[in-house]
């Protein structure tokens, strides 16, 4: 059965930026675009590599909704998990977001 998981508050995470966090034994990127927050999962189905920051800790490239890996550059749209850039073509796991009593929640 799926539940709602308390991630942060949700002036945590300010527009334009991004956190992971540990839930379930898998990782889950949280964007703010806009003022409004989006989840999925942090692994790239291409090679597996984490999608929200590149490995010297920086923020991976956002081009409005779609994340791009930093290895390879494939691309996936933050608000639906689905590829839509060459060379990924699985979608990552995408998860129900809202803000409750002032706290981020994913539905996992």
């Amino acid at each position: 059965m799926k539940k709602w998981v308390a991630l942060c508050a949700a002036s945590e995470i300010a527009p334009g930026q991004r956190e992971v966090f540990g839930v379930d034994n898998r990782w889950i990127a949280v964007f703010n675009v806009s003022e409004k927050i989006y989840a999925i999962e942090d692994l790239c189905t291409h090679d597996g590599n984490e999608l929200a920051f590149d490995r010297a800790d920086q923020p991976s490239k956002l081009v409005g909704y779609e994340i791009e890996c930093p290895r390879h550059g494939g691309r996936f749209d933050i608000r639906s998990g689905k590829a839509t850039r060459s060379p990924a073509e699985i979608a990552v796991p995408w998860y129900e977001t809202r803000i409750h009593a002032g706290k981020i929640e994913v539905l996992t």
